[in-house]
């Protein structure tokens, strides 16, 4: 399913620029000229992400902002600046923006940070520790999650850089998120960098920032990421795969805490904290002189691993029903629950792409599923190839009908005259059984 997105932008070289860039990779993308063409739009439909100009005629965007999270706190918000309000885009972001661009915005970063957005949609990043098993929406209560928790709370008062490591999807931008709003810098920016989807000769640019007329196209000044994320956090993700040329100006950066804008001749001094993840062996890479030893040693001040979803197993059924209760209720379906079947399932497979396939699994499932029960028959092949259908584990005769009704039964909803359909048998004949089994009383 197409996630839903309003644009918000009266200038209609941006609008159509900024839509037809998100349709081609994928988004359902609508628009509005006014905050309060967007206040209606908002009314008669949902979306899942908000994109607003700060500028726009009428009600402001920083209102249109506030309006929406007073009605619907969840929904992301990015908001689009010029150079000379970023001090209005930091005040929307300490009200509950997502993130903001500066224009003229950079396509890919566009993009970038719109899959960002989206991706943390149901995610509240601003509570405390919220119940046992939940640290800042990071679930788990394995002892390795412990020990995670244990250390984001040691760190976050500090400003000691931190690498976090492990592999894709495990949660590492959430570790940054929660290490970030545990700190003393929560109420100034926490700026995400991709270093995978910023192109490497944009990256330097992006970094930080140029003065009019240092290159072709630079028609006006812009500020960079790293002057964004002042008196904040930015955050480097998957920093092993940063060019070498751009290891080295970063060092430099985080020696000096100052740089200068491209084309520029004064330094900019900013105070930032660096928290930087990679799924790759960064050892490895720096012994191959992929990855400078010097800003290795540097960005390595405290490492945090975060283990695979294979060696917490114990977190995945609280994972499982924490994304269920999100996409039942963003879908507005009343689904109490999963099958035994599919729970032994979830705990057998090794999930090579970790939590986010877990949600991903989880958020089709109840996209598809038409029962109250999350069934065998909602997951994809892989899943339902290892539950053995038509091969019995067991000799056991008795656990083999039983399974076989309790199937039939979650699949027609528990109506027992359909399930009696499909087992080619008697509503009487299967009640009977249900009784023996213990499925009735």
């Amino acid at each position: 399913m197409n996630k839903r997105i309003l644009i918000v932008e009266d200038e209609v070289n941006s609008l159509k620029i900024f839509s037809n860039t998100l349709r081609r990779h994928g988004f359902d993308v609508h628009t509005a000229r006014t905050a309060e063409d967007a206040l209606q739009s908002i009314k008669d439909s949902t979306y899942d992400l908000i994109i607003t100009d700060i500028k726009l005629p009428g009600m402001s965007g920083e209102k249109l902002l506030e309006k929406i999270k007073v009605t619907m706190p969840e929904i992301q918000v990015i908001m689009i600046t010029a150079y000379g309000t970023i001090e209005s885009a930091v005040n929307a972001m300490r009200k509950g923006a997502y993130t903001y661009l500066t224009k003229p915005v950079d396509l890919n970063l566009l993009v970038s940070v719109t899959r960002d957005a989206i991706r943390s949609q149901s995610e509240d990043y601003y509570n405390a520790v919220d119940g046992k098993y939940q640290f800042f929406n990071i679930i788990g209560k394995s002892a390795k999650m412990r020990e995670v928790f244990s250390i984001i709370q040691r760190v976050a008062k500090t400003d000691a850089n931190v690498l976090i490591l492990g592999e894709s999807g495990t949660g590492k931008e959430l570790v940054a998120r929660a290490i970030h709003y545990s700190s003393l810098r929560a109420d100034n920016p926490f700026i995400p960098i991709d270093c995978t989807t910023i192109p490497a000769e944009l990256m330097e640019s992006e970094l930080f920032g140029y003065e009019k007329g240092a290159f072709t196209c630079a028609y006006d000044n812009k500020i960079g990421l790293l002057e964004m994320a002042h008196r904040g956090t930015v955050f480097f993700d998957e920093i092993g795969d940063l060019d070498l040329p751009l290891q080295k100006k970063l060092l430099r950066f985080l020696q000096e805490k100052e740089f200068y804008r491209l084309g520029g001749k004064q330094k900019v001094k900013v105070d930032v904290r660096v928290l930087a993840a990679t799924n790759r062996d960064i050892e490895g890479a720096v012994q191959r002189g992929e990855f400078r030893e010097d800003l290795y040693y540097r960005l390595n001040v405290i490492t945090i691993g975060i283990p695979p979803l294979r060696e917490r197993r114990e977190d995945i059924p609280i994972l499982a029903e924490h994304f269920l209760d999100i996409f039942a209720r963003k879908n507005r379906k009343e689904i109490r629950g999963f099958d035994q079947e599919v729970l032994r399932v979830f705990n057998s497979y090794d999930w090579p792409g970790n939590v986010r396939e877990l949600e991903n699994v989880i958020e089709r499932a109840v996209i598809l599923c038409p029962y109250d029960t999350i069934t065998l028959e909602c997951l994809p092949r892989k899943l339902k190839e290892l539950s053995g259908e038509g091969e019995p584990e067991e000799f056991n005769l008795m656990e083999i009908e039983k399974k076989t009704i309790l199937r039939a039964l979650n699949k027609t909803a528990w109506n027992q005259s359909q399930a009696a359909r499909l087992l080619g048998i008697s509503r009487k004949q299967l009640r009977t059984k249900m009784k023996n089994l213990g499925l009735l009383t």
